[in-house]
Order: C-alpha cells, then structure tokens, then sequence
C-alpha cells in the first residue's frame, strides 16, 4: 500500500511484496492461530526512515523480525536493491545480508552483554565481518565518537553497568554502525529512555540518515517521536496497513478511524469520544473490515466488505468512508 507523492527512485533499497505471517494456535488453544502480517507491502528509499506504528500486539515486531531473517514469513517477497532476498538466501541470511541490515534494539539494558566492556562490544561486529586488527581500535574510538560518546577514550574501557541508558543505546547504534550498513531497524528506541534523554537519541538517528543516507525503518507505538523522525508513517492493525502517508499528513489529518484513536489516546481523557472498544484477538478476520467491531464510525457495509486500499488527500487508507480508487 503505497501513498501518492513524489516519484521515488527506481529501485528501492527495500522493497515487500505481500508479506504473509501467523502464527498457529497451541494445542490447548482455540481458534485458528494470530495473524502477525497480512499482504504486508511497502517501499524504504535511501536516507528515507518510514515508522511502522500500531498498538502493541498488531504485527510491528513480527514484520521486523521477518525482516532480519530471525522470523520466517509464510509467504511474499524481502527485497533488498532489487534482490529477491527470500528466493537467494532460502534458509538463513548470509553474513553479507546480515552487514548490509542492522538492529538496534528497544532494551539498552538486555541489548549488551553485562561480562564485557563497551569496547568489546564494538570490535566483535568489526572482526566478524573482517576488519584487520591494526584499525580495530581506532574504528571503535571513532564509532563512539560518531555516537555522541566523546571523549572516546572514556567509555571504551567501561562496563555497561557504569552507562546510562542513553549512553547504552548510544553504545548500541554504534555497535549497529560498526559495519556500515545500508538499513537499520530500529525497534522503539526510547520507549524505555527517559523523556529528558529521548530527544538525543532521536536526534542522533535523524543525524546518521542525513549524514550517511542511512535508511531508517522505526518500529514504535509513540506517533510523537514518529512524526519528528519519520518520512512517512505506516499504520498497522492486526498485520495489516490500514494507513500510508507522508508523516505531517497522516498526524495532522489523520484518515483512518484507527489512526485517530491512537492520536486520542495520546491527547488524553478529553478525546474519550474517538476511542475505540477493546482490542480483539488477532486471529484470522471475519468477513468484513477487521476494525469493524472497534470502530466508532462503523457503516453497515464494514460488516460485509473488506475495504481495499484508496487514494485519500495524498494518503493510502483502507476505509469504507473513502470512495474506491478509479481502475
């Protein structure tokens, strides 16, 4: 699901095609198992970040996951500059796959490794991937520079025990960085920052992309810290995208009745109006509009009717309250 916009580049850096995941039930279970990503597409250009937002539990992780190869898809396309990734490297990713796509992850406290310093966490990615030892040091005393740790000289010999939680998540983006790659997934990396420390992070990544043309895909439920970081945002419920559109457009006006309920329940009791019942489970969808039942702007067609995508002031949403888009 693509929004209007600009002609972006030809060939994009990162291209799915239809990603398809879920998860069976378990043997005690019942129902027909969690949808984690349903015909999941979209695009990420070169020095492009694109946030995939949802609520906890609509698929976000998942479609991460599947796009590190720690999670393999059921069906669709991973493709990377052009390279049909699931179809050259069927089993596990390579070691090149795995330099040119990086992870930062959301807990700076369980993402390094308590029994070894900082610098260590930044040589192993360099000698793995075949730096000689003669620049080791130097490349991790510039990649702590890179980070905002500056003095190096002071954080390399540190454990990670003596850092902050910033200066961890500083630590991780550029064990991430060590082997300069062309993505980086970055997976709600402030959610457990304090406030007063996540500006600096969020600065950092959007320095990085400008800097290196850094490709940027954010993982994140906060539609505040997408909109200062991301191009556009990607709205996703129950493995679905329900919205696609540049950043600005879709907080400012957002289109689809899910995406204003996110946009309420960070407004607070005031917007109670636009909050929508409970969550489901996120087992396989009825007939109709998987929001449906949730929806405080539900027609009688949503009951019936899947909506496909259409065309919507420059935004792709999946609403019935949009006429379909012109074939």
């Amino acid at each position: 699901m693509t929004a209007a916009g600009p002609a972006p580049a030809a060939t994009p850096l990162l291209e799915l095609r239809g990603l398809r995941k879920t998860f069976a039930a378990g043997r005690f279970a019942r129902g027909a198992g969690a949808c984690a990503a349903r015909d999941v597409a979209f695009r990420l250009d070169r020095g492009e970040c694109v946030a995939l937002v949802g609520e906890s539990g609509s698929g976000k992780s998942t479609i991460a996951r599947m796009l590190l190869r720690l999670e393999p898809p059921d069906g669709g396309e991973i493709r990377l500059a052009g390279d049909d990734v699931l179809a050259s490297e069927p089993r596990r990713a390579s070691l090149r796959y795995r330099r040119r796509v990086q992870m930062v992850f959301q807990d700076p406290y369980g993402s390094l490794n308590p029994m070894h310093r900082v610098g260590h966490h930044l040589e192993r990615p360099l000698r793995r991937h075949g730096a000689g030892a003669a620049g080791v040091h130097a490349r991790v005393l510039e990649l702590l520079r890179t980070v905002g740790l500056d003095p190096p000289g002071d954080y390399v010999d540190r454990w990670p025990h003596e850092l902050s939680g910033g200066q961890r998540q500083r630590v991780a983006i550029a064990r991430a960085l060590a082997v300069d790659p062309e993505l980086l997934v970055a997976d709600e990396p402030t959610s457990m920052l304090d406030v007063s420390i996540r500006m600096g992070v969020l600065n950092l990544l959007a320095r990085l992309k400008c800097e290196r043309r850094l490709a940027i895909l954010l993982i994140t439920h906060d539609l505040a810290s997408a909109r200062y970081l991301a191009d556009r945002i990607l709205v996703l419920y129950r493995g679905r995208l329900v919205e696609d559109g540049p950043a600005e457009r879709v907080v400012s006006a957002p289109a689809h009745p899910y995406t204003r309920a996110l946009l309420a329940a960070i407004a607070g009791p005031r917007a109670a109006p636009h909050a929508p019942t409970a969550a489901p489970r996120n087992d396989a969808p009825a007939a109709g509009c998987p929001f449906a039942p949730r929806c405080t702007e539900r027609l009688a067609v949503c009951d019936t009717s899947d909506p496909g995508p259409r065309d919507h002031a420059g935004v792709a949403v999946r609403c019935h309250l949009y006429p379909e888009r012109a074939r």
